[in-house]
Order: C-alpha cells, then structure tokens, then sequence
C-alpha cells in the first residue's frame, strides 16, 4: 500500500448471505472492532438487496460504509428484478461491486455491461468497484496481462480521469475465489503494478497513482499482512472472511498498521 498516494480500502462482499437479523448482528460485531482505522483506512460492507436499509441504519455515526453487490445501467423501466443506481443513492449507498466474476460466470455479464454499469453507477454518485481477473487457464496460458489488460479498457470505456476518483479495482483471479487457492504476494503485486500501469497510459500516471486497486483472491486473516505489504496492492475485496467479525477486523487492522 502507499497510503500517501491513494485511499486504502478493505470492503467485505457478503455475497447471497446473512437474512436481516443475521446482516444486523455481523454489522454490530464489526463497527467496535474497526472502530480505530477511522480516518486511516476505508472499511465498506457491501451487503445484499435485502440488507441494504438494515445495514445502512446499523452503521448510521459509524465509520463503516455500505455497498450494494450489483446495479442496473438504466435509470427505470422494465427490468424485472432489477435496482437501478439511483434507487441505491436515494437509500444512502456509497459503493457497489460491478463484474463480478460470479456475476460474469453465472448471470451472463460481460465488459460491454459492466461498463454500462459503472458509467450509469458514476453518474448518479456512487463509488463502483470493478472487478477484473483471469481464468486458471488464462493464467496458464501466460495471457494474464492480456485479458486483464483488456478488461480495464473495456470496463472503464468512456469514464473521465476525474470519475477515476470515485473508481476502485479489485484484481481478483478468478482461480483465487473460493477455492482457498491464492495468488502469492508477488503473483498479486505483479498483476496489480500491471493494472496501474495500463491506468497510466490510459488516462495519466498521477490519475493511475491516485487509483486504489484492491485484491480479491481469497485474501484472510493469515495472508493479508502480506500481501498489504506490496506496494500496489490498496486492500482487499472480502469474500469468505467478511462474514466473520473477527475475521475480518484482522484484515483491516493489517491495512491501518500496513
């Protein structure tokens, strides 16, 4: 991390977990314990639909920020199931996970909608966390800056240098997430320079420097201190860990201290 250049941020993803008192009780377990990275570090909760009023009034005067885990890129209409991005502004969200591997694996997600999510999420003032990463194969493959290198370019399509200001990116291998499999330090820290490095060219190397870019591959309590410690690397996305309190305050206490 360089924390004087960029924000670090260590968001939880929740992913289709936790009912309402579940969501209630987590969020009551957490805001004690990461109560001390106020003003050091941002600590968001990015929780289900469902969760979203339940969160919001349960960190009210904290310093934990709320994020939605999804956003649809038109304003209304007929999109049965859908939340628009101004639905979760006027509930008081600040971020919202956008690309998910999940989401582009599961629900048919590709760059061209998750750009179209991250611009209409900007326009109405929330904070996108862009998701980006390779398949095991890719890897294997030696492809990984290409794909991820395309990713960026694609899913950032058309956003300005100063909505840069309000994007994050979470590098996350896909070969990473939920396997217990983790990228090393220097796998991490190498993509993530790489990431930075295409922002540099795309835009400037002082907007590529102020971008916080996370990482997302199975990051836990017994490996963040080290990968915290790389240079590119502003935090975490949380998948499993979040969902344990102590857990995931051993995350955000390696990021104030890191």
């Amino acid at each position: 991390m360089n924390k004087n250049l960029r924000k670090a941020i260590i968001a939880g993803n929740w992913k289709m977990n936790k009912t309402r008192p579940e969501a209630k009780a987590l969020l009551e377990a957490i805001k004690p314990l990461v109560a001390n990275a106020d003003g050091k570090i941002e600590v968001v909760a990015c929780v289900p639909f469902t969760n979203l009023e339940t969160a919001l009034a349960v960190t009210e005067g904290s310093n934990v920020k709320i994020g939605a885990e999804n956003v649809h890129f038109e304003k209304s209409g007929a999109f049965t199931g859908e939340i628009s991005a101004d639905m979760l502004t006027e509930l008081g969200v600040e971020y919202v996970v956008i690309g998910h591997s999940e989401r582009r694996q599961y629900f048919g997600e590709t760059d061209e909608t998750v750009n179209k999510r991250t611009l209409a999420a900007l326009n109405a003032g929330l904070k996108p966390i862009v998701c980006v990463g390779e398949l095991k194969w890719e890897r294997v493959c030696g492809i990984t800056e290409e794909v991820v290198g395309k990713q960026v370019k694609l899913d950032l399509y058309d956003v300005t240098a100063e909505q840069m200001k309000n994007v994050v990116i979470a590098y996350e291998p896909v070969w990473a997430i939920g396997t217990g499999l983790t990228a090393t330090p220097d796998q991490a820290e190498e993509v993530c320079a790489f990431i930075r490095a295409t922002l540099a060219k795309m835009f400037d190397q002082a907007t590529a420097d102020a971008v916080t870019i996370q990482y997302g591959g199975s990051m836990n309590a017994k490996n963040a201190a080290e990968l915290l410690a790389k240079p590119n690397i502003d935090g975490g996305l949380i998948g499993g860990a979040s969902l344990k309190a102590e857990d995931f305050n051993v995350i955000v206490q390696a990021a104030v201290n890191g």
